[in-house]
């Protein structure tokens, strides 16, 4: 099995979303605001049946409406969306394009610091990430980083995703002591999320391969074991999410567990996660 099916990244079962809904932003008066929520479940369901062409055009048509109408808060949070779309397709200039001018738009609107601010520098670093870009996602990490951790009411859902998101970032770099540092941050800050265990089992997953990769396979036996029984003990249980996401994590922890020997692990939680997409 291929080093990437055991690194489980957050744009693989999270999405950043851009809180401006949340926020006074500074369109003008006169602007024609476009409906963001409508926007954003429109686009879940796209992507619940996975109709990435559906999601762009739907995107794409909005982006234009935002434009026409001079509503640059609406703009932002759709730019935010497509720099997620493209990079799930893959296409690295279009998500690059988007995030670039959604930076634009964050200055332009005063929003450099709000939490909204934090969102897309995550979500842009994020997109980096994913095309190896790491040196620009870490800058990105970082200015969302100064922003999120100087707002007392920054969500720990929020902080746990970035620090996540670093340790990866910096695993990318070879710069394993300090992504141990953020993967420690990560738990410490789930540990106040609700259903926050499954999200700490995915950190244990993702420190067992960081220590593989410092360290090789058979020096760092020990601590992998160790962090796969924690991250076992904690998928035993789905902690209140809802069953789809419990479900959903199952399946992407399974290949870490096959891929060092957890063999059967990983044939009980697939059998879990079709147990309960059978009956949902």
């Amino acid at each position: 099995m291929g080093d990437k099916n055991r690194i489980i990244k957050p744009e693989d079962y999270a999405e950043p979303r851009c809180l401006l809904g949340e926020e006074t932003y500074g369109s003008a008066p006169s602007a024609i605001m476009v409906p963001q929520q409508r926007i954003v479940e429109k686009m879940d369901e796209y992507m619940s049946r996975r109709d990435y062409d559906g999601a762009e055009r739907h995107l794409l048509y909005w982006l234009e409406e935002a434009q026409l109408g001079k509503d640059k808060g609406g703009e932002l949070m759709i730019r935010n969306e497509l720099v997620g779309h493209y990079r799930k397709v893959g296409k690295k200039e279009a998500a690059m394009e988007h995030g670039e001018k959604a930076l634009v738009l964050l200055k332009e609107l005063g929003l450099e610091n709000s939490t909204s601010g934090g969102t897309t520098y995550v979500n842009l670093a994020t997109a980096c990430n994913a095309f190896d870009e790491n040196e620009r996602a870490m800058e990105l990490f970082e200015k969302a980083r100064a922003v999120y951790e100087n707002n007392g009411n920054t969500g720990k859902e929020l902080l746990g995703g970035l620090y996540n998101n670093m340790a990866l970032t910096c695993v990318s770099l070879k710069r394993y002591d300090e992504a141990f540092v953020y993967y420690d941050k990560a738990i410490n800050a789930m540990s106040h999320v609700h259903a926050g265990e499954l999200e700490i089992a995915i950190t244990y997953l993702n420190m067992a391969n960081a220590y593989e990769l410092r360290d090789g396979l058979e020096a760092s036996e020990g601590k992998i074991n160790e962090l796969l029984d924690k991250a076992s003990d904690l998928l035993s249980d789905d902690h209140g999410a809802q069953e789809g996401y419990y479900a959903f994590v199952l399946e992407k922890c399974a290949p870490t567990f096959s891929y060092y020997g957890y063999f059967a692990d990983a044939e009980y939680m697939d059998r879990k996660a079709k147990m309960i997409y059978e009956r949902s």
